[in-house]
């Protein structure tokens, strides 16, 4: 498993266009990626549960990525998570 943390920096928070990447960004990997967020946590395949974590500016988000692929499905998270 691999566990890496983001803080939101984006003025609108954990918006459509963010939750829109990153379930794109993890389409292709067979690895299971967690988003977990002030306790709670979802999918990251999962849209309406990543709008459900409501995360705002200045949120810590905890991704875990567990699987075959887990190292270059991170990586490829790594990349996206820049919002």
């Amino acid at each position: 498993m691999i566990e890496f943390s983001h803080v939101i920096s984006d003025a609108e928070g954990l918006h459509a266009r963010p939750v829109a990447l990153v379930a794109s960004a993890v389409h292709p990997w067979e690895s299971s990626v967690t988003v977990v967020c002030r306790g709670a946590s979802t999918s990251a395949r999962d849209l309406m549960g990543l709008m459900g974590l409501c995360a705002r500016r200045g949120d810590e988000l905890a991704v875990r990525v567990e699987g075959p692929d887990e190292e270059a499905c991170a990586a490829a998270l790594r990349e996206v998570f820049t919002f």
